[in-house]
């Protein structure tokens, strides 16, 4: 049995409140919002939470729970005592079980993404992308890598460099690889996405063809980039993103809302040529490509 503490951050530091309860033994840590307001998109490396914020924590029972909150509360104050709540939880492999109803997807005419241990397509032409993430990168159910993965299958990839912007589990990137891409730039700014990306592209054996840098990254100019973020920080890496496409090379944008598209589109008129802007639901997925 495994039991949860949850108190609000109010004053605290997140950070500071993240690194006490590492230091007790939790297993999980996660930020929630009290109340119902949105976060609206972050910039690249910013951690953004509500201003009425809980931490909750997850923790085994190597200790009583009663010595566990007070072991917090002489780190972070001992109001901690009053205001933490706490509960019991069923042990679970949770990292798992969210896992259970993701099943094999087709994405275009032959490009699968299928968990590590489901068969194969019957498709004698299907190419597949095996993918275990665990909890926190893409595996192509959400419609704005499902529109990258559905016109990575229909471009001309074969011999192509690629760079992956913002590249989460490495799922479109891997997909490039097996469709016939040459050499792919995974980047993240986020250490857990880059180790994700290798785990992945080691199970899929194209790891000697994919390289993964973080932010800053040293890029050299691809045939084609592929940026899946969001609307705000996609505005602002326009010149970074437009001195990493070769002249003639294909951009994708995606990771955006309908509504926002306008924006987007406008942001990089200058130097490239919109092709074809396509959506899923509220979703949309640009596709321009570099002019001289």
């Amino acid at each position: 049995m495994l039991y949860e503490i949850e108190f609000p951050l109010a004053s605290l530091n997140a950070e500071t409140a993240e690194a006490a309860l590492q230091d007790i033994g939790a297993i999980s840590i996660t930020f929630v919002d009290r109340g119902d307001e949105p976060v609206l998109e972050p910039k690249p490396g910013e951690f953004r939470l509500w201003s009425d914020t809980a931490v909750r924590a997850l923790f085994d029972d190597a200790h009583e729970a009663a010595v566990t909150i007070g072991e917090l509360a002489s780190r972070l104050g001992p109001h901690i005592t009053a205001a933490a709540r706490l509960r019991a939880v069923e042990a679970r492999g949770w990292e798992r079980a969210w896992m259970q109803d993701w099943k094999s997807m087709r994405f275009g005419r032959r490009l699968w993404v299928c968990p590590t241990e489901d068969e194969p397509p019957a498709d004698p032409h299907a190419v597949v992308v095996r993918l275990d993430p665990g909890l926190a990168f893409g595996t192509g159910t959400h419609p704005t890598t499902a529109l990258c993965l559905q016109l990575l299958d229909a471009l001309p990839l074969a011999g192509r460099s690629m760079i992956d912007y913002g590249c989460g589990s490495g799922i479109l990137g891997i997909a490039a690889l097996k469709l016939g891409a040459s050499h792919v730039i995974a980047v993240d700014l986020d250490p857990q996405a880059l180790i994700a990306t290798r785990d992945n592209a080691n199970r899929n054996h194209v790891a000697a063809r994919l390289e993964i840098q973080g932010v800053p990254a040293l890029l050299s100019a691809a045939d084609l980039v592929v940026a899946n973020i969001l609307a705000e920080p996609l505005i602002e890496l326009f010149p970074v993103l437009r001195a990493a496409c070769k002249t003639g090379g294909d951009l994708v944008l995606s990771g955006l809302l309908k509504s926002q598209a306008y924006a987007v589109k406008a942001a990089y008129c200058s130097g490239f040529d919109m092709v074809q802007v396509f959506g899923r639901d509220d979703w949309c997925c640009i596709h321009a490509r570099r002019t001289a």
